[in-house]
């Protein structure tokens, strides 16, 4: 990589349109010198929030496009799959934030799959539920279609199980209706997924589920199953062991339930492979073995809507999405029931009856973020877990209400915990958010450098759940039981 100059990389930076003269200006107005060195320049760049970390690498490998498309700026590269990509933008006049999907070069370049990708936007943007994510642009203008969708702050499925292992079954059901919900409104039109897959549903930061990739049965035309499409392999195999047509809607209800299978024992039910021949097998969906011998603990209830939905046989599985969602919703009830327990304060299906608050922990060590996420969540909060500092602020920013408070644990982060706890309170738009910092055992000497008032707090470690629970209390009204 070349080493530029500031001069220069003021250059690139205007001649890209990423930043006009009168920003330019300002930031040498800052500096009070041009004798700064390239790096100290663009590091300037993006401490001002001028400039992406992204946008930068690309900058200095000397990248020329892929900058914009449309009238949205690429921020960040968010997600990258075998055909498309998709980026983090914003517009160029609104600064309105979107998702940017973009189909591979390689592929633009091929008539026919540059065609299917746009009639694969074009029916998803006739979806408008709040467990889809809409599209609201269809682009085909110069060499490379994409589309604008709404950008969803959070994760998708297969990197929360990753992180996760597998879901306690409340959490799991919540999300499975809420995929199933998306899937019953788009069958009513019509529309089936094709593509039902953990990468393909997005978890917001509120713990909503959201589809994603819809319209690709539309898009796919009436290939056999030898040449079927590589994102539609599975639903071909299937499909010709269990007879029935291609496009059968109880197709996405079978792998519906093999990801709830999967949510709720950490186990997938389906042999992963990249071979052919075998995503082809019979076997590969007919000796599935049962999830009650997985996970003997699971709620009966829970096991009978697994069953239905992966029958081999299509004629025993529930015949439409809304059948499922029916089910799921009134197993969600009866697990939320605190009166169906044994007194112990949890339900029948042990869900713990207590208070409903959203938690945001930012906590950078996987043990640690699995031990709040577990014991906060085993006196009834809601918990969502971020190790970036600064991935939190850009949600706290964009809605006040992302959570209804903030733990920024120091543990592994250091300064940058303290340094972001701050940040959220001197933000008019963030500054009446709950907050505690927790200050680990070797960070506290550096409390004074936290900034306090009645509704964020600083606590040291070691701490007990009961103590941090009180904490908790006096910040959002709350009051805690004297148990445990």
């Amino acid at each position: 990589m070349v080493e530029l100059t500031a001069e220069q990389i003021a250059q690139r930076v205007f001649d890209l349109d990423l930043l006009d003269q009168r920003q330019l200006k300002e930031v040498w107005g800052a500096i009070g010198s041009r004798q700064v060195t390239g790096d100290e320049f663009r590091q300037l760049l993006e401490r001002r929030e001028l400039l992406t970390n992204y946008q930068s690498e690309r900058l200095m490998r000397g990248d020329r496009t892929g900058f914009f498309y449309g009238d949205f700026k690429v921020l960040y590269l968010i997600g990258s799959g075998t055909f498309a990509r998709v980026y983090r933008a914003a517009h160029r006049h609104t600064g309105e934030i979107r998702a940017v999907k973009v189909l591979r070069r390689r592929f633009a370049d091929v008539p026919e799959e540059s065609e299917r990708f746009l009639r694969e936007g074009q029916m998803g943007a006739t979806l408008r539920h709040p467990n889809i994510v809409p599209i609201y642009e269809v682009i085909s203008r110069g060499d490379v279609p994409f589309l604008v969708m709404d950008f969803v702050e959070g994760r998708n499925l297969r990197e929360f199980i990753k992180i996760r292992k597998k879901f306690d079954p409340p959490e799991a059901t919540r999300m499975i209706a809420d995929v199933a919900a998306g899937l019953a409104y788009a069958f009513e039109r019509g529309i089936c997924h094709r593509d039902l897959k953990m990468s393909n549903i997005l978890i917001s930061s509120r713990g909503q589920a959201k589809l994603v990739d819809f319209g690709l049965a539309a898009a796919e035309g009436q290939e056999d199953d030898e040449n079927a499409n590589p994102r539609t392999i599975d639903y071909a195999g299937l499909e010709r062991a269990t007879g029935v047509r291609k496009d059968d809607n109880r197709s996405d209800i079978f792998f519906l339930g093999s990801i709830y299978y999967h949510l709720l024992t950490g186990v997938p039910p389906i042999v992963e492979t990249r071979d052919r021949s075998q995503r082809l097998s019979r076997g590969r969906f007919s000796n599935i073995t049962p999830v009650q011998q997985i996970d003997g603990a699971l709620p009966k209830p829970l096991v009978t809507i697994v069953t239905r939905a992966m029958e081999f046989n299509p004629m025993q599985r529930y015949q439409a999405p809304a059948e499922m969602v029916a089910e799921l919703k009134a197993a969600v009830a009866k697990m939320n029931d605190p009166d169906a327990g044994d007194g112990s304060g949890r339900g029948k299906e042990g869900v713990v009856a207590g208070p409903q608050w959203s938690l945001m922990v930012v906590e950078s060590k996987l043990q640690l973020q699995n031990l709040f996420r577990e014991r906060l969540k085993s006196v009834g909060y809601r918990v969502l877990v971020t190790a970036d500092p600064e991935r939190a602020l850009i949600r706290f920013a964009e809605n006040a209400k992302t959570a209804d408070c903030v733990l920024f644990s120091t543990s592994d982060l250091g300064e940058l915990a303290i340094n972001a706890f701050n940040r959220l309170g001197e933000d008019p738009a963030t500054q009446s958010v709950p907050a505690v910092l927790l200050l680990g055992e070797q960070h506290q000497t550096l409390k004074a450098k936290a900034k306090v008032n009645k509704h964020r707090v600083v606590i040291c470690s070691p701490i007990k759940l009961r103590e941090l629970r009180e904490v908790l209390a006096r910040l959002l009204g709350e009051t805690v039981e004297q148990s445990g």
